[in-house]
């Protein structure tokens, strides 16, 4: 708007200017259009009176034809009046305008020069004076005839029309001004509205809309937006129908498979319990040993089978905002003891020592936060190298757990990814056990409890994994009461 008020006055103001200056300069060309002509008819009139050579009285009836401020010169005589006789001489014809005139020949021809004398502006009006002869040819007689014009009325007429001209932008600003702001909220107001209706679809305001008006661009462009948004609602209707379809199917077929999965594991355990007990006594056949050694990998397929399925449930919680939370102060130290001690790691995983020999005291779900801290330290033993080293970081706004292991570290084009669901990495991290989804609810825990988890290589070497935790319980997903994890 203020651009629009600019161009409105900038444009007012051009117009009244160029519109002064238009006239100022075709008054001052007719003054002295006006002054040259009256001096040329004046010396015509003259000039078939005058012998020539001309003499000193010649020269002075010459100059008082001319006008009272007139200079008449041939060679080294002259006679000059008012502004042309005044001593010092202030004014004199320019040594190039007298030099045109000598050049003119017997064309007539006149040459003005604008001069300023104490503070006052003057018009010279120079020619030559030509004899015309009996048989009508023209020859230069040599004198040259110079009469001076004050053009204080002219200045004058000029400072009214620069008086006029302010005083109508003065009385047409305002107007314009006016009319710029009218045209601005006519191309601005719909702007305005279409931005705040993008503004509220990118919020996730789906039912966004703003009615078109008129038939203008402006007005095309809002029912491509409307059209859009329309488009983009079904999108997003459609694509939530469909997540929510996948939660489903994957919770409930991961459900269905648990039970079936749990007496498969059951069945296949007692089968193989019953002949490593036959191995034992010696009383084993070849077809046993093989089923032996079948059973064996059976077992082992299928308690993967059976965590793939509890992580694929524990995935669908997260995603449904199901997932119970059972907060309550623990000493994360000893936490990541009793996570290590637990899972035979004690040889392979060094704790370090804190700066600070106080217990570090969280309000945490003890249970996720072990899932958190063995996926962590189990990707490093799996996927990196012993040992692997844990570090407690108090700090004033929560509790940062360093675990770096002793590998190869990460290439970098999969340090972005590696939380990603079901990702497992590049072939130097080939075929593993794990489901590809521990560091996914590793991530997902942590968001829990209001920290996060990231992933770094460390200079030394190694992939190092930093879970954060904040100072006090942070829950945005807390769900209350009890969640049957089911």
């Amino acid at each position: 708007m203020v651009i629009f008020v600019l161009v409105a006055i900038l444009g007012a103001s051009a117009v009244a200017w160029a519109g002064t200056r238009q006239a100022a300069r075709a008054l001052t060309e007719t003054s002295q259009q006006q002054y040259a002509q009256n001096l040329v008819d004046q010396l015509t009139s003259s000039a078939p009176n005058i012998g020539y050579p001309p003499s000193p009285e010649v020269l002075e009836q010459l100059r008082a034809t001319a006008g009272q401020n007139a200079l008449a010169v041939y060679g080294d005589a002259s006679s000059s009046s008012g502004l042309f006789a005044e001593s010092p001489v202030p004014v004199v014809p320019s040594a190039e305008m007298r030099q045109a005139i000598s050049r003119a020949g017997p064309g007539g021809q006149t040459f003005t020069e604008r001069v300023i004398v104490d503070d006052t502006a003057w018009l010279i009006v120079g020619t030559p004076v030509v004899i015309t002869t009996p048989d009508g040819a023209r020859t230069s007689s040599g004198v040259e005839v110079y009469v001076a014009q004050n053009l204080s009325g002219v200045e004058d007429e000029l400072a009214v029309l620069v008086r006029s001209a302010i005083t109508t932008s003065v009385l047409v600003l305002p107007v314009a001004v006016v009319m710029a702001l009218l045209a601005a909220r006519t191309v601005l107001a719909p702007v305005q509205k279409l931005s705040a209706t993008a503004r509220r679809l990118a919020d996730g305001d789906l039912e966004a809309r703003t009615e078109p008006q008129g038939v203008d661009e402006l007005a095309g462009l809002t029912r491509i937006v409307n059209e859009m948004a329309e488009s983009l609602q079904d999108s997003m209707v459609s694509m939530a129908r469909m997540q929510e379809d996948a939660k489903r199917f994957a919770a409930d077929v991961s459900h269905e498979l648990r039970t079936p999965l749990t007496t498969l594991t059951a069945a296949v355990e007692i089968l193989g319990d019953t002949l490593r007990r036959r191995e034992t006594s010696g009383q084993e056949s070849a077809d046993e040993a093989d089923a032996r050694e079948s059973a064996h990998l059976a077992i082992t397929e299928t308690r993967r089978l059976v965590q793939m399925v509890e992580d694929i449930m524990e995935i669908a919680r997260f995603d449904s905002h199901t997932a119970p939370m059972r907060r309550e102060p623990t000493d994360l130290a000893s936490l990541i003891s009793s996570c290590v001690r637990a899972r035979n790691w004690s040889e392979q995983v060094e704790i370090l020592p804190r700066s600070t020999r106080e217990p570090v005291t969280v309000e945490v779900d003890r249970r996720r936060l072990d899932i958190v801290v063995a996926n962590l330290i189990g990707n490093g033993l799996k996927h990196g190298a012993a040992p692997v080293r844990v570090k407690l970081l108090p700090q004033a706004a929560g509790t940062a757990v360093e675990i770096t292991d002793s590998g190869p570290g990460v290439p970098e084009e999969h340090l972005g990814k590696i939380f990603s669901r079901l990702y497992k990495a590049d072939a130097s991290r080939a075929r593993s056990t794990g489901s590809g989804l521990g560091l996914a609810i590793a991530l997902e825990n942590a968001k829990l409890h209001g920290g996060d988890i990231t992933v770094e290589n460390a200079p030394e070497g190694g992939a190092r994994f930093t879970l954060w935790l904040p100072g006090q319980p942070h829950d945005p997903r807390r769900t209350t009461g009890t969640v049957d994890d089911d």
